[in-house]
């Protein structure tokens, strides 16, 4: 005989948990209550649910679970930065950061096991691919790393903003994120304002569109090139979705929103992208983009090609850009000491295909 597999309820967002209850026989409200127990309390057993009956509890145990990845490795580095590599079921790890500021704290979230897209200077890139993550393995790591964190001792909450910028191309994987942050957004789960949860993406142009008419967070695009001819070599996705195509769909993103803007991510990598002809060369491309633009110094990797700009050059590059109106900020590099910047995430997969193939499929799936 064969058993029922469980349903994770860390994957449902608010309206799949209604219809889950409701399948039972249950309320709706049964839904907000118990998303309120896993997400807003940290709870991982039925057992503690306490406002709900005992019968139910039972019955939820016998259906349904709340099941978290294993931590496998917690890191802490100099600057505050923490780490955790987390083991999912199937033995795949994946790599989820901390980072804290003054007056916010920063969780950067993965959403697939590795990626597809092989672009040239990331580490992530470069282990391989083997799967989207489930949503319930994407809001996870939000729950581990608030368990992990402890309450702030004034009551205040530690993660204030969350970026879906670590491992994998987060609009390759839509539906699965698309859930997961309806949880970090909904009241009864994490609460966030839609403003403090950031999705990053290479540029998979039919996604974006669909993105703000289905869950409209910030966004931030991976730019990295002033060019088609440059980004076609540091982001292979470009040779489908070149930067024409990719600045009108942020256009769109944005349009009608109260001056809200796309943060254009710029990685600065030595004698590639960073010469002063290159900044003025974005300082054209992005003149009628409601804009932001963070140069991120490059963060070496092993196998990686590049060097990192001397801060001289990424100091010229930016005060072309200022010069010229565009709202730009160096970004402080954040855990290099652990492997935790931008860009250096790799966790540990088993890479399921093929360079070839792989490169082929980041650039035409569609979401």
């Amino acid at each position: 005989m064969v058993t029922a597999a469980k349903t994770n309820l860390f994957g449902l967002a608010p309206s799949a948990m209604r219809a889950f209850f409701v399948g039972m026989g249950e309320k709706p409200f049964r839904a907000a209550q118990v998303l309120q127990w896993i997400h807003h309390y940290g709870a991982d057993s039925f057992d503690s649910m306490t406002n709900i009956s005992r019968p139910l509890r039972q019955r939820l145990a016998e259906v349904a679970e709340i099941m978290a990845p294993e931590i496998v490795l917690d890191q802490e580095a100099a600057d505050g930065t923490r780490k955790w590599l987390l083991r999912l079921a199937d033995g795949n790890c994946i790599e989820t950061v901390f980072i804290p500021e003054e007056g916010r704290g920063t969780l950067c979230v993965s959403s697939q096991v590795g990626c597809t897209l092989n672009c040239s200077f990331c580490a992530t890139g470069h282990q391989g691919f083997n799967r989207n993550l489930e949503a319930a393995e994407i809001i996870a790591q939000l729950w581990v790393a608030n368990r992990a964190l402890g309450r702030d001792p004034r009551g205040e909450r530690l993660i204030t903003n969350v970026v879906m910028m670590g491992m994998g191309e987060p609009l390759l994987n839509f539906d699965n994120v698309i859930a997961a942050m309806q949880l970090m957004l909904d009241d009864m789960a994490y609460g966030l304002s839609r403003r403090r949860v950031t999705l990053s993406t290479a540029g998979v142009v039919p996604a974006i569109d669909r993105l703000r008419d289905t869950c409209h967070v910030s966004l931030a695009v991976s730019l990295h090139a002033p060019n088609d001819a440059l980004r076609d070599r540091l982001v292979p996705l470009n040779r489908k979705y070149p930067i024409a195509e990719l600045l009108d769909a942020c256009r769109r993103y944005v349009a009608g929103d109260g001056g809200r803007r796309v943060t254009f991510e710029y990685v600065m990598l030595a004698g590639v992208n960073d010469s002063i002809g290159q900044a003025r060369e974005l300082v054209g491309l992005l003149s009628d983009v409601p804009s932001k633009v963070n140069l991120i110094p490059f963060n070496p990797f092993p196998e990686g090609v590049y060097e990192r700009s001397q801060r001289a050059a990424i100091d010229r590059f930016r005060d072309v850009l200022m010069n010229a109106g565009l709202m730009t900020v160096t970004r402080k590099t954040r855990g290099d000491d652990i492997d935790a910047a931008c860009g250096q995430l790799a966790g540990r997969i088993e890479d399921r295909t093929r360079r070839s193939l792989r490169t082929r499929q980041g650039s035409v799936s569609q979401p």
